[in-house]
């Protein structure tokens, strides 16, 4: 085994064998966030197989999620299950069913679980370093690139992330490693077959008043935008779920939707293996899994629903913002930090 099962062993609650998830009660929000929101903890998912990866809504559904099981094994998988909504509040409150394989995509799944421009689903691999895309209706990655090439190390991606439109830095794919905390703008363009050519890596200084390149502390893995209309949050900012500091930390975002390390503060804290992260377009709640500590799931709620995604007719934006934003940056001269 891996170095990452010896901690995702070490963090399980284990009684007569079984794995048992932590009490809620022990998950305790931070003090700028706790009289506004609320922490559920929605317990295992039926039939998925341990350890958890990442996470997200099956594309064009609201009722599907979309979730890593067998997570940084080559025998790991996608699965999908049907999810239960409040009638009123419309968070998700339980699973419907059990869960099934979604085909073969999935192999080494991690933290980052993401639909990206046209649609393709981007899947990070751990620990073999690579960046697994599928097409819509494809039942197995169509494409998977090893990102050693491109300099992204320390030790391997663990998630991705594509900025929404309404953050600075729109459109462009952020990437993760674990355990170093490496934190990388990737450039993709299409490759003609509806998937994505790696166009370079760079790794992004996280604390530019600080000498050499600062990465994210903590061990991170999944992570989202939280935008400054929600309470607590003061400028636009990050939401990063920290395995190995077994909590959820906030950050507020430079000018190109990086988080900044001296403006960390503890979101979630008392739990056990965060891993995963998405936020629910319905209500805006913050859902994330654990690889170890029960695998379980685990939703926040308080925040507001972010905007409706473009139509379908829109020319999908990630790509589109990442191209225009890298030309303009290119006219104007704009400051890139050097890894």
């Amino acid at each position: 085994m891996n170095d990452r099962f010896s901690v995702g062993a070490v963090l399980a609650l284990t009684i007569g064998g079984t794995l048992v998830a932590n009490d809620v009660q022990a998950l305790t929000l931070g003090a700028d966030f706790a009289p506004d929101y609320s922490v559920t903890d929605l317990g295992a998912v039926p039939g998925l197989p341990r350890p958890y990866g990442g996470l997200t809504l099956l594309a064009g559904t609201t009722d599907t999620l979309l979730i890593g099981g067998n997570a940084n094994r080559s025998s790991g998988r996608l699965y999908s299950i049907g999810v239960n909504r409040d009638a009123t509040t419309n968070s998700i409150t339980g699973f419907n069913g059990t869960a099934l394989q979604f085909g073969d995509v999935g192999e080494y799944n991690d933290g980052g679980v993401t639909y990206g421009p046209g649609g393709v689903l981007f899947t990070a691999q751990w620990n073999v370093n690579n960046l697994g895309q599928t097409r819509p209706g494809s039942t197995d990655e169509d494409r998977v690139d090893d990102l050693a090439p491109f300099g992204v190390g320390g030790s391997s991606i663990a998630a991705i992330t594509f900025v929404p439109p309404e953050f600075a830095g729109a459109g462009k794919a952020k990437i993760v490693s674990w355990s170093s905390g490496n934190f990388y703008d990737i450039g993709l363009s299409p490759d003609g077959s509806g998937t994505f050519d790696i166009d370079g890596a760079t790794q992004i200084d996280l604390d530019p008043d600080n000498a050499g390149v600062q990465s994210l502390p903590g061990g991170p893995e999944g992570f989202v935008y939280i935008d400054d209309s929600n309470a607590g949050f003061f400028v636009d900012s990050m939401l990063v779920s920290d395995f190995s500091a077994n909590r959820v930390s906030a950050y507020e975002l430079d000018g190109d939707g990086n988080p900044l390390v001296p403006t960390r503060r503890d979101f979630l804290t008392g739990l056990s293996g965060a891993e995963g992260a998405f936020i629910d377009p319905v209500t805006g709640d913050f859902l994330f899994s654990t690889f170890g500590g029960g695998d379980r799931v685990v939703r926040v709620d308080g925040f507001i629903a972010p905007p409706p995604p473009p139509g379908p007719s829109v020319i999908p934006l990630p790509a589109a913002a990442w191209l225009l934003l890298g030309a303009i940056g290119a006219l104007l001269g704009l400051r890139r930090r050097q890894s």
